[in-house]
């Protein structure tokens, strides 16, 4: 269980990103993180991940203090981050990031079967390198079955949906779907799509650095379609985070 007690950010300049932030992540959830546009959503992701250091808080992970330590430290303790444009590596296979994540030389048959989960056909991928070559969708893919090999106990995605068509959108649907059944871990995800918060165990709308609202998928989704209640956030259809 990932644990945030009072977690605040202020920059160099005084601007205050997040105020005071008490959120609970609890094994194998599925939680979604939404709201309006600059609300403090990507950077409450980095500091879970490490990429930033709160101001003040504790960040707490099964009872334990990890809020000094950073993205190395905290991938090694079972935390992952997949950033909104991946990273490509030339020279570097997808078999070779797999092994890396989960820290043994995988066959190509153990490599693949990653693969073959997030729903690509292995052998067209396992010793491609992972270039310009690739589309976004097939990155988003193979970042998920990093995440399946490295077992992470929570793997955060910051908008998954960025720069992908929607054919592979509807597909990486179905991908978060499996993941969530297969692997023991939490997932976080940041999104204002619809079909990804419908998907959901858990909903935080964060907005204006505090949590604005949280609850089950049942509790919160009626909100965020309501024309009343919804946080205006001006990237979804009617200004809303539909």
């Amino acid at each position: 269980m990932l644990e945030l007690k009072d977690i605040c950010y202020t920059l160099p300049d005084g601007k205050e990103i997040l105020k005071h932030i008490d959120l609970t992540v609890r094994d194998n959830e599925f939680m979604v993180i939404t709201g309006p546009n600059g609300g403090g959503k990507s950077t409450l992701a980095k500091l879970i991940a490490g990429i930033v250091t709160p101001t003040s808080g504790q960040i707490l992970l099964d009872g334990q203090d990890i809020t000094g330590l950073d993205i190395t430290n905290r991938a090694n303790i079972g935390i992952s981050f997949a950033f909104q444009q991946p990273v490509r590596f030339k020279g570097i296979t997808v078999r070779d990031l797999l092994s890396l994540a989960s820290g043994k030389d995988l066959s190509v048959r153990e490599a693949c079967g990653y693969l073959t989960q997030v729903g690509l056909h292995g052998a067209s991928y396992v010793e491609r390198e992972v270039d310009a070559t690739f589309s976004g969708g097939e990155l988003k893919r193979i970042e998920i079955a990093i995440a399946l090999a490295r077992e992470s106990r929570l793997s955060i995605f910051d908008e998954p949906e960025a720069g992908i068509d929607l054919w592979s959108f509807k597909n990486l649907i179905a991908v978060f779907e499996h993941l969530h059944e297969q692997n023991n871990g939490s997932i976080m995800i940041i999104s204002h799509q619809e079909r990804i918060l419908n998907i959901a165990d858990e909903i935080v709308i964060i907005a204006d650095g505090r949590v604005a609202n949280k609850g089950s998928r049942d509790e919160i989704y009626p909100l965020l379609l309501s024309e009343e209640t919804a946080v205006p956030c001006g990237c979804c259809k009617g200004g809303n985070c539909r």
